[in-house]
């Protein structure tokens, strides 16, 4: 076990180099809205995280998968029953195709209830002639391009505590109030399946589930995890401030959770072994991921995971790969290699989405569903040739039926994207979409 991190340790982060961190008008503020945070109760618990890392050890042990996903950018105006409702029936019905289709344990997390914050290439943004400071997501200002949206402002980190805890509320009730029910499953798809072939074919695997149970129940058998799920929370632990702030010392073990979230990962942007975000995550008990780039060297995953996992404790530690599906093939398997030969026990998880974004002549970002798919199909690929385990996806969607992603089942083409395209950052599945690879992933786990 990690050894006990005291308060002192824990602020090592603020003499060390801390990118992407807000610009903030008055110090002042900053410590009043922390002050207070601080006394805020907890969003999740210290138990919890726990189990979610009990859970992610499987993962490395090639026992079970993870399905991560949510929005690129979680809003305030997003935090409500609708919105999250939506979000959540879009990963059930995908954790059903995996868990039904690949027959594998799905660990259920999602982008949600602390997601608020973004990282940026560039401090400003300029338009017609005006500068002001970039959107980084509503902890930090607003979307609108005005100098009063654009104000970094502190108080923002109070109401993103605040929306996290209605969206927090609101997955625990439908995850263990009755809407996950695997007897629900045609229910989740009744809106859905007569415009979509992706819908359809999820109709068909709810009926062969329907009768599996209806099998099941004659036998004897319903077991209490046919009436709920197991749902996790997890953001990328980027404004140091509000982290340090939300985390607390467990009564219980005496040592530090950070209780934002189940699961905190560190960016590509962010991820320096000598930085303030490798070194605060180094030092809660939380699972805890690395996004990796196709820049990451293989000495730089190893030390990694000494500063992040020193002890080897599998679940603690997951690397998610986000390098383009032009690259997966070349840069992945040189990393697997080493981190296999150091015998460190890591979740590989795949996300597809942040290496394949490209700008469509209408000027919006974008990506193409085949490229999603591709790198995807490149991950399983390269487990399955040096026989690893390819342990989930990470994926930014949504249950609307946004057109912001070209291609797909159902398909969208850039001349489409201006017609429902709602991201605050980046370009989102949409929900016929996210079938489709859910589908897909299916298909390849079961032959890796």
């Amino acid at each position: 076990m990690t050894s006990v991190s005291t308060t002192n340790d824990l602020d090592v982060w603020r003499g060390l180099p801390a990118l992407q961190q807000p610009q903030w008008d008055d110090p002042a503020e900053v410590r009043a809205v922390v002050e207070e945070l601080a006394q805020l109760p907890p969003l999740v618990f210290a138990g919890e995280c726990d189990q979610l890392r009990a859970r992610l050890g499987d993962v490395a042990r090639g026992e079970a998968f993870v399905l991560q996903g949510g929005d690129c950018a979680e809003t305030f105006a997003g935090s409500n029953a609708d919105a999250v409702r939506n979000k959540l029936k879009t990963l059930l019905q995908m954790a059903v195709v995996l868990t039904y289709a690949a027959s594998v344990p799905v660990v259920k997390m999602g982008r949600m209830a602390g997601q608020f914050a973004k990282p940026r290439s560039k401090p400003m943004e300029a338009r017609d002639g005006v500068e002001l400071p970039a959107y980084r997501g509503d902890m930090v200002n607003g979307l609108e391009f005005t100098p009063e949206a654009r104000r970094n402002d502190p108080r923002r980190l109070l109401r993103a505590y605040h929306a996290s805890a209605v969206t927090l509320n609101l997955c625990r009730a439908f995850t263990k109030g009755g809407y996950a029910d695997l007897r629900q499953v045609h229910r989740w798809n009744q809106d859905f399946v007569a415009q979509s072939p992706a819908g359809r074919r999820y109709e068909r695997l709810a009926g062969e589930i329907d009768r599996a149970l209806t099998f099941m129940k004659a036998c004897g058998a319903n077991p209490d995890e046919f009436h709920g799920v197991e749902f996790y929370s997890s953001h990328e632990a980027l404004l140091l401030e509000y982290e340090r702030a939300l985390t607390r010392v467990d009564s219980l073990s005496g040592l530090p959770y950070d209780v934002s979230a189940h699961f905190l990962w560190i960016g590509e942007r962010t991820r320096q072994l000598d930085g303030a975000h490798v070194d605060f995550l180094s030092r809660i008990r939380n699972p805890i991921g690395v996004k990796l780039g196709p820049t990451t060297s293989p000495d730089d995953a190893l030390a990694l995971i000494e500063k992040l996992n020193p002890e080897g404790e599998p679940g603690r530690l997951t690397f998610v790969t986000r390098m383009g599906a032009g690259k997966i093939r070349d840069a992945l398997p040189p990393l697997i290699e080493k981190v296999r030969q150091s015998g460190a026990p890591v979740a590989w998880i795949c996300d597809p989405m942040h290496g394949n974004t490209f700008e469509a002549p209408s000027g919006h970002k974008t990506r193409r569903v085949d490229d999603v798919l591709d790198e995807v199909a490149g991950f399983f690929e390269v487990h399955r040739a040096l026989g690893t385990h390819p342990g989930g996806i990470h994926i930014e969607f949504t249950g609307d039926d946004v057109t912001e992603c070209v291609g797909g089942g159902h398909p969208i083409v850039e001349g489409d994207l201006h017609q429902r395209y709602e991201t605050a950052c980046d370009p989102r599945l949409n929900r016929g979409q996210s079938l489709d690879l859910a589908f897909m992933v299916a298909e390849l786990y079961r032959k890796s």
